[in-house]
């Protein structure tokens, strides 16, 4: 009887024991469903709010349709920097129009355009925009290359910063533009047209005394102010200007020399073969008499109105034919004094190679012996081929 009682006691608690666990089940999990779904509600409500609060801190600092930035975006902004870049800051009054892209830069688009003050007249600039936001790694370069600028481009022959923009986006770099421009197009338009009316055209041996003293001057300028190896001299990277005024340009190579790791290393070397002195062929050595060899390059694309040096030659076969003492020779409408100089810039040992303080004495005390007579070269220009002979990636 009791074994029976037990039994019938223990069969009487299941039933009740499942309706429990069922009852239990049926307000747990509904219970849990709500509470994970409150949660989820909450956390996007909490990353709408997060968000919005970036929007308005964002929107905080827009100005004009710009958007505002610091150069503490780019850990920069040491009072040294803040002061130097404040100076050059475009004033409100200067307004930019009619930019146009021009081509891709290392730090985004090069634009042309004019700069217009209020009330005064338009001059032709050359903008260079930065192409990331504030909180990318090349913004601090950017600044960097800004500061370079400021620094370095204070000599009538060393192209010239007007200002620059860092306050607010998109940051940028205001060159003036100096007309006509880049001395190779310069050279190459030229070409059949000598004997024209216009004083700029009638382009002499003289004239490329005087265009090559003040590119000398300017790279001079470099190395004894700054000692700054330009590394890319040529005629490409040389602006012309009114009366033939020059100014040296493409300081990009100069800027990143004073760093020498691969990535500088890799950069250097894509200087075409045609324009490098042989050390820097083979080392990647860099000085001061490397700029040289290159200039005495820059002489012959001056007399020769633009022509590719080395025209019978590959790039990859320039230097072997160096190293046999080969030399291009004396080009046509070129007097004696001026190819000597060229021979002079290009003597292997980068140590029997002129300074260029003794290179703007020789051009100063030779000037009077240059012809006067324009220099015509009938032969136009292929850019493509151009391209081609001289080694210049598209």
């Amino acid at each position: 009887m009791d074994v029976d009682a037990k039994c019938n006691n223990t069969t009487s608690l299941c039933p009740s024991y499942e309706q429990s666990s069922g009852a239990l089940a049926v307000i747990i999990i509904p219970s849990l469903l709500a509470l994970s779904t409150v949660l989820v509600v909450a956390l996007i409500f909490f990353s709408l709010y997060k968000n919005k609060e970036r929007v308005e801190r964002t929107s905080a600092h827009f100005k004009n349709g710009k958007q505002s930035v610091s150069l503490a975006a780019a850990s920069v902004r040491a009072p040294k920097v803040q002061s130097v870049l404040d100076h050059w800051e475009i004033p409100e009054e200067c307004v930019l129009e009619g930019l146009e892209f021009w081509q891709t830069g290392c730090y985004g688009p090069i634009c042309k355009g004019l700069l217009k003050k209020k009330g005064g007249a338009s001059s032709a600039v050359v903008v260079k925009c930065l192409r990331d936001a504030p909180d990318k790694p090349e913004t601090r370069e950017f600044v960097e290359w800004l500061l370079f600028c400021a620094t370095v481009c204070k000599h009538e022959n060393v192209v010239q910063m007007l200002y620059c923009q860092t306050k607010r986006l998109p940051m940028y770099l205001v060159l003036d533009a100096y007309t006509p421009g880049n001395l190779l197009h310069f050279l190459w338009t030229l070409r059949n047209d000598s004997g024209n009316a216009d004083p700029l055209q009638n382009f002499s041996e003289r004239s490329v005394f005087l265009v090559a003293k003040q590119v000398a001057t300017g790279l001079d300028y470099l190395m004894s102010e700054h000692r700054l190896v330009h590394g890319d001299v040529a005629a490409r990277n040389i602006l012309i200007g009114p009366g033939l005024s020059a100014r040296v340009s493409g300081l990009g190579v100069a800027f990143e020399g004073r760093k020498m790791d691969s990535a500088i290393r890799q950069r250097a070397a894509k200087v075409p073969l045609k324009w490098q002195a042989p050390e820097r062929i083979m080392m990647l050595l860099s000085i001061d008499r490397s700029d040289v060899w290159s200039f005495g390059i820059l002489l012959y694309e001056l007399i020769t109105l633009g022509s590719p040096p080395y025209s019978e030659l590959e790039p990859l076969s320039v230097l072997p034919k160096l190293q046999a003492s080969y030399r291009m020779k004396r080009p046509k409408n070129c007097g004696g004094l001026l190819y000597d100089l060229m021979k002079y810039c290009w003597m292997w040992s980068f140590k029997e190679r002129p300074a260029f303080s003794a290179i703007i004495k020789l051009l100063e005390s030779s000037l009077h012996l240059a012809a006067t007579k324009p220099i015509c070269v009938s032969e136009a220009i292929d850019i493509s081929e151009y391209k081609r002979i001289s080694g210049l990636s598209e």
